[in-house]
């Protein structure tokens, strides 16, 4: 049953621009709802001009926080009183708690995709990982990898953003996106975090046919559910984490600062996330 908010609710809620596109006000909305919680978590369109205003709105109204979405979450980082490592070690927040009147940032993408491979029966320190894409994403994932003491190879389509991600995060070497084939066999982990793949973007264009027996293969793209890298992967009979259990993961910290309980990731939510993101009709 659904809760009866009073004036007691805790609130939170995602912040982007635009944000309708969002399914964090849905995945909450479960969360609180199975919990019988008297909250509520909305979306919030703000103007990248009004993000400060908005977010120190938002503490002195009495939220307890919000997720940050595209484009604000360097802008967050830029806000926050204290930011903790998970978002120093990935440049940006996707997570603000206000707490002791002040703004706490941090970044639940990296701990997010680590959670995901678990659930897929992938081991992140087996070896070596092949990351596809410099993005804010590949940061915060290749952040994580290096934390377990995995060897992180970058490749991205403008090798200068690979190597300048590799200059923040010492450890990581780069190779050629012409290269990345080439580079498959000697890699016990690949991920994509481009947007090659997702519905209505350009396909990866990947070989999977001589990748190390075992190996896994991660996509934090979730639309399609099921993307053209997954189902190769499977078809070469490798392990697979798709990318709508990373989303889902990463939103276990921020709800339970918010709302006081821990929640779990679980086939009830996988399901009924699913189905907001099949093609209807």
């Amino acid at each position: 049953m659904t809760a009866i908010l009073t004036g007691h609710a805790r609130l939170a809620g995602v912040i982007g621009w635009p944000v309708a596109h969002s399914r964090s006000p849905r995945l909450h909305g479960f969360w609180l709802e199975r919990h019988g919680i008297d909250g509520v978590y909305m979306p919030l369109a703000v103007k990248p001009e009004d993000f400060a205003v908005a977010v120190r709105g938002l503490r002195a109204a009495g939220f307890r926080g919000a997720n940050v979405t595209i484009p604000h979450k360097e802008a967050a980082f830029a806000l926050c009183d204290t930011v903790e490592e998970s978002a120093r070690e990935a440049g940006a927040v996707n997570t603000l708690v206000f707490q002791d009147g002040g703004i706490t940032g941090r970044n639940t993408d990296g701990a997010g995709f680590l959670a995901n491979l678990g659930q897929h029966g992938i081991d992140p320190a087996a070896g070596p990982a092949l990351l596809l894409g410099a993005g804010g994403a590949a940061r915060a994932i290749a952040a994580s990898l290096r934390g377990l003491g995995v060897a992180v190879t970058l490749t991205n389509r403008t090798r200068t953003r690979a190597e300048a991600l590799a200059g923040i995060l010492p450890g990581c070497r780069v190779v050629d996106w012409q290269a990345r084939n080439a580079a498959i066999p000697d890699h016990a982990l690949i991920v994509n975090t481009t947007s090659l793949g997702m519905g209505g973007h350009e396909p990866l264009e990947i070989d999977l046919s001589h990748a190390a027996p075992g190996a896994g293969v991660s996509d934090i793209v979730y639309v399609p559910l099921e993307t053209p890298l997954i189902e190769a992967a499977r078809a070469c009979g490798l392990k697979t984490a798709p990318g709508l259990g990373m989303l889902l993961h990463q939103a276990v910290p921020g709800f339970a600062a918010w709302f006081g309980v821990t929640p779990t990731v679980d086939d009830a939510l996988y399901d009924f996330i699913a189905a907001d993101l099949r093609p209807k009709g």
